[in-house]
């Protein structure tokens, strides 16, 4: 029997008169690759957050590793989270950036945020301002710090957005190799390509309802 990494229990939220999780239920196995799809608007990055302690359910329970979400931790130990367009300092390298994000908990040093950043395709070396990236650059920074501390969970709302073919074909390639070293990853994607190529299972969020669909 397969651990599960990620439990969703009857997950509720409103904004407003707007429900936007109703009885949300879903599961994410350890070392599997699990796939959100639905429209703008259909909850998938509020039902994301909710998992990573970002905002808090109405109703309903969330845990990650065991651990419960809001009761037992804030936020879910050892995770790698890209939500929505990932925050850096406009004014410094994308290398001082994951270095100064890095120093909050101390786990690694230089060598491996160089490391990270050749994996996803930056120059470490490279001084130039993050004001300055492209779209896909920057997405590449916010992959290079959701992985460089070696998360054990990955949760990734739109990863590929704004990376060119080949890039995106080199990030799709990294997952694949982190689900190998046993990461658990929730992916959520537009890219029907995206969830064809990486995912062991699918939900479609649609008007607040999960609903797995493969």
């Amino acid at each position: 029997m397969m651990e599960t990494m990620i439990k969703v229990q009857e997950v509720s939220k409103q904004f407003k008169e707007v429900k936007v999780l109703d009885h949300v239920s879903m599961e994410v196995e350890k070392g599997s690759i699990c796939g959100l799809i639905g429209v703008n608007g259909s909850g998938k990055t509020v039902l994301m957050k909710a998992i990573c302690g970002f905002l808090i359910p109405d109703a309903g329970e969330i845990y990650v590793n065991g651990k419960k979400i809001g009761a037992d931790c804030d936020f879910p130990d050892n995770t790698g989270i890209i939500i929505e367009t990932p925050g850096f300092s406009p004014y410094i390298s994308g290398f001082r950036n994951l270095k100064t994000l890095a120093s909050i908990q101390k786990k690694i040093g230089d060598d491996k945020i160089r490391e990270t950043m050749e994996l996803v395709g930056l120059d470490p070396k490279s001084k130039k301002w993050v004001s300055k990236y492209s779209l896909g650059m920057r997405q590449r920074l916010g992959i290079a710090q959701a992985i460089m501390e070696d998360q054990d969970i990955l949760i990734l709302d739109e990863p590929l957005n704004g990376l060119d073919k080949q890039g995106a074909a080199d990030v799709r390639e990294l997952l694949l190799r982190m689900k190998e070293q046993g990461k658990t990853i929730l992916l959520a994607s537009h890219n029907t390509q995206d969830i064809d190529t990486l995912c062991d299972k699918v939900y479609e969020v649609d008007g607040g309802k999960v609903t797995q669909v493969g």
